[in-house]
């Protein structure tokens, strides 16, 4: 060591030799860094351009968007407006209105042959906006179908501490050996009672909407008194789309007939039968029954989408 220290005390050693030449950095590689810099650089650089354009497309986006919402609004008002404005004044009666009436009172049963106005109103008259009504009911049906039914990917395992309202074993009542007997006593008249109200729609108050109500509240008290698993004997998911399916389209088709002959001034052939029977009012009594079905299935699928997460088995 002393030999070295006079070397470099002379000039003739430098200790920081070898230390420079190892950490010296060859020209290609030194130039292979600077480009990888370079290209992080720009990198950089494209991505917050990316950036840069997607806010200025969000804040146009946003632009736009509360232009439209304004405009609507404005014109939404504007249009009520000018409706307001051309109504009658109050306590004055609009002649229209007494003429449209008058029509359903004077003529409902000549042209609907159903006893109840009511009912030749919504299913013969306005017939369309009924049909509206049951696929909202049916889009309904899908959307909660969508959102709580139960599959192999949103199963929780049933090995888990915690239960949920999809495990029909958790809060079983079926059990109770009361409500079984009270049910098998109630279930057969709400059921009966359900098809009278559907089935004398056309002439007294009822109809399909009222007697599927009634009967979708026999399939879920039945469903509740003695388990789903009895229920999906008799009540099947297949069963169920099945015939929600059917009485829609039926329900499309027979209107669709009526309503192209009557705009065309052709005659449909479908007899109205006698006012007063059953087999009366034409298509009002199988287009209730179509109605009837879809409220019952649809009442039932909420009630077995919202307890258990399915509507019944496959088969």
């Amino acid at each position: 060591m002393k030999k070295e220290f006079l070397k470099w005390f002379n000039g003739d050693f430098d200790f920081l030799e070898h230390v420079a030449d190892a950490t010296a950095i060859p020209d290609r590689e030194r130039e292979e860094v600077k480009q990888q810099i370079r290209d992080l650089k720009e990198s950089i650089d494209q991505s917050a351009r990316g950036q840069e354009v997607i806010r200025r497309e969000r804040e146009l986006f946003y632009r736009f968007y509360t232009f439209v919402a304004i405009f609507s609004c404005v014109i939404l008002v504007g249009v009520l407006l000018y409706v307001v404005a051309h109504l009658p004044q109050f306590g004055v009666e609009n002649p229209q209105t007494i003429e449209v009436v008058e029509r359903y009172i004077t003529r409902g049963l000549e042209e609907t042959g159903a006893i109840n106005v009511v009912t030749g109103l919504i299913l013969d008259y306005r017939a369309f906006d009924t049909l509206g009504e049951s696929h909202v009911l049916f889009t309904a049906l899908v959307c909660v179908m969508v959102l709580l039914r139960v599959d192999t990917k949103n199963m929780r395992p049933l090995n888990e501490d915690y239960y949920t309202i999809r495990q029909d074993e958790f809060h079983e009542v079926y059990s109770d050996s009361i409500l079984r007997r009270v049910s098998m006593i109630l279930i057969p008249s709400i059921v009966l009672y359900g098809i009278y109200i559907l089935l004398n729609g056309q002439n007294s108050p009822g109809g399909g909407f009222s007697g599927g109500a009634v009967m979708g509240a026999g399939m879920m008290i039945y469903a509740s008194a003695f388990g789903f698993a009895r229920a999906d004997k008799l009540i099947t998911r297949k069963v169920s789309n099945v015939l929600t399916f059917a009485s829609l389209t039926f329900y499309c088709f027979a209107k669709g007939y009526v309503f192209f002959t009557g705009a065309n001034h052709m005659e449909n052939h479908i007899p109205k039968g006698t006012p007063g029977a059953i087999l009366s009012g034409g298509l009002i009594l199988p287009l209730d029954i179509a109605v009837g079905l879809v409220v019952a299935f649809t009442m039932y699928g909420f009630y077995s989408l919202f307890r258990r997460g399915s509507i019944g088995q496959d088969e």
